[in-house]
C-alpha cells in the first residue's frame, strides 16, 4: 500500500498516511481538524545494479540456453557413438 502526505491548511502539520488506492483522500486533521492538503512526494524506489532491464535478462538466458544445447548435442552424439 502508498504511503500519502497530507499537509494541514491550520496547523501546516505533514501527516503519512499509509492508504489503499481505492481509499478516499482524508480530508480533516487529526491535530487540530483543519482542512488538509494532498502533497504530492518523490517516490523512493530506485533501480540499481544488473537485471534489471530486458536486455540483461535476454543475455543471460541466451547464454543458457547456448550452454543446454551444446550438452545435449554432445549427449546425443556420444549416444550415437555407442550404439554404432
Amino acid at each position: 500500500m502508498p504511503i500519502y502526505e497530507y499537509e494541514c491548511m491550520e496547523c501546516h502539520k505533514i501527516h503519512e498516511v499509509i492508504q489503499k488506492f481505492s481509499d478516499k483522500p482524508l480530508k480533516n486533521c487529526p491535530v487540530c481538524g483543519g482542512e488538509l492538503k494532498k502533497l504530492i512526494s518523490l517516490s523512493s524506489f530506485v533501480l540499481k545494479g544488473t537485471g534489471w532491464y530486458v536486455t540483461d535478462y535476454a543475455r543471460k538466458n541466451n547464454s543458457e540456453n547456448t550452454s543446454n544445447s551444446n550438452n545435449s548435442d554432445k549427449t546425443s552424439k556420444k549416444s550415437e557413438e555407442k550404439s554404432t
